[in-house]
């Protein structure tokens, strides 16, 4: 086992009703009159009830994101100049607000207010020289993980690729299951699936150690019980579910669906949740268990999956589709071990994008 010593999330607020609390959260870092608060929040909740809970004040900057696409290193750059233009002095915080791209803007966002060039310069391990500005992670929907991570994955021309840092890692966050409500079902199992499939990755990998098993065990348990049973306080278990998948992978990895769903996102601009279950639902060579209880899950909760997506992609967009994917060394190690790459052939990861 590789010895590191990660950050994690500093404060956590969870339970219903405790999205509340927010403006006194913030109200500690609001030093003096001149202070802003920066709020980045999903656009779906634009003009909607979640928009008058929100604890702007009028000085601080409110605004909408668009997460149709997972969101381009182009993107982070255009909102960090936005509210480099909005004020001479850098916010006291940024709050993200929404699903797993949203949290990954939050996180990208707070970043590059302290770091110089472009987000696409730190995508990849350990880049980041400056500690970010303060931010805070909320999500409304769970299964990415993103609150406990220390990633934001974004897209730029080349790749997909996180920014993975300790400095990426939130330093609040806010878990409250009422904000899970109203979320479209299909939705709402694509992202679970994601905490379902880190924790069989995880689970089954080469870097498995006894502290991604604790976390990841017990995540996987809560999917089962959100997604194979009929019972309650299933949004309460999501959310739990999702960080402790999350944290199940701070000192292990993911695996092979992950690495083939970044070329998924990359080539076809799919989201991650349903990328990842496309791809696993292939996978049923390296993960025979946990694919075939994913595919019972599906019939259980009368999920369908998009079929033949690579049927027309021509030679040159396959090749990117490869080319990303290979770019994720630790994944591909994780699953196959040292040699992996005798065994994961660019011919084998053609198949299986073509069985897509």
């Amino acid at each position: 086992m590789i010895l590191r010593n990660f950050k994690t999330v500093s404060h956590i607020s969870f339970g219903r009703g405790c999205f509340e609390r927010l403006d006194e959260i913030l109200a500690q870092k609001r030093k003096n009159s001149n202070s802003f608060i920066v709020f980045l929040v999903d656009d779906v909740f634009s003009g909607g009830k979640l928009s008058d809970r929100l604890p702007v004040r009028s000085h601080d900057l409110l605004s909408y994101v668009n997460v149709d696409n997972e969101p381009e290193t182009t993107y982070i750059d255009a909102l960090t100049d936005k509210i480099r233009a909005f004020s001479d002095h850098l916010p006291e915080g940024i709050i993200g607000i929404g699903g797993g791209s949203t949290m990954d803007i939050a996180k990208a966002v707070s970043l590059m207010l302290t770091n110089p060039g472009s987000s696409k310069e730190y995508q990849g391990w350990d880049l980041i020289k400056n500690p970010a500005v303060y931010h805070v992670g909320i999500p409304t929907l769970s299964g990415t993980g993103a609150e406990a991570s220390r990633t934001a994955i974004l897209i730029s021309p080349e790749k997909k690729l996180g920014i993975n840092s300790d400095f990426t890692v939130f330093d609040q966050i806010v878990l409250d299951p009422d904000l899970l409500s109203g979320a479209p079902s299909h939705q709402r199992f694509h992202t679970g699936m994601d905490c379902y499939i880190h924790c069989i990755e995880s689970l089954s990998g080469t870097y498995l150690n006894a502290f991604s098993r604790a976390y990841g065990e017990k995540a996987l348990d809560l999917c089962r019980e959100v997604f194979l049973e009929d019972g309650t306080d299933t949004d309460e278990k999501l959310m739990m579910a999702s960080y402790f998948g999350g944290m199940s992978i701070a000192y292990s990895q993911v695996g092979i669906c992950h690495a083939l769903s970044y070329g998924l996102s990359y080539a076809l601009k799919l989201h991650h949740g349903i990328g990842n279950c496309i791809a696993f639902n292939q996978l049923e060579q390296y993960y025979p268990a946990g694919v075939r209880e994913f595919r019972f899950m599906m019939k259980k909760q009368g999920i369908k999956l998009p079929r033949d997506i690579a049927k027309d992609i021509d030679d040159d967009k396959m090749e990117k589709m490869i080319n990303v994917a290979l770019m994720l060394e630790p994944l591909w190690e994780n699953a196959l071990g040292a040699d992996w790459q005798s065994i994961m052939t660019r011919d084998r990861i053609r198949e299986l994008y073509q069985m897509m």
